[in-house]
Formats: C-alpha cells, structure tokens, sequence
C-alpha cells in the first residue's frame, strides 16, 4: 500500500475504535448510575432512548420505569 492510503486506513481504524470504547464508557455509565441518565434526559433524550430500546430489545425490562418513578 502507499503511504498515504496507510495513513487514511490508520485514522479510520483510531476513529472506529474510539467510537467504539465511546460507546461502550456511554452505556456502562448510563447502566450504572441513576442520576446520570437523569441528565441524559435533559441533554439527550434520544440517546437515552436508544439505551432503553437496547435494554428492552436484550430482556431486560424496568429500567425505564424506575427512572419514570424518580
């Protein structure tokens, strides 16, 4: 390969990875702690709304409704 089509190859993988490890801090945080999807919801509701679906979607269900009740 030539050393430019490298370097775009490269950087397309560092992004693919940091989209990766981003999603995953996102969704173990939003998984862990109450009070910040609290704050997803004023912010980014339809993030959010992609936890609760995922979540739903893999069986587990409740967790909306216990952030409703709060």
């Amino acid at each position: 390969m030539e050393p430019t089509a490298k370097k775009i190859f490269r950087g397309i993988l560092v992004a693919e990875l940091l989209g990766v490890f981003g999603a995953y801090f996102l969704f173990n945080k939003m998984n862990t702690n109450q009070n910040f999807r609290q704050t997803m919801t004023k912010k980014f509701p339809f993030i959010l709304e992609v936890y609760y679906k995922s979540l739903e979607m893999s069986g587990m269900y409740g967790i909306r409704e216990q952030d409703q009740e709060k």
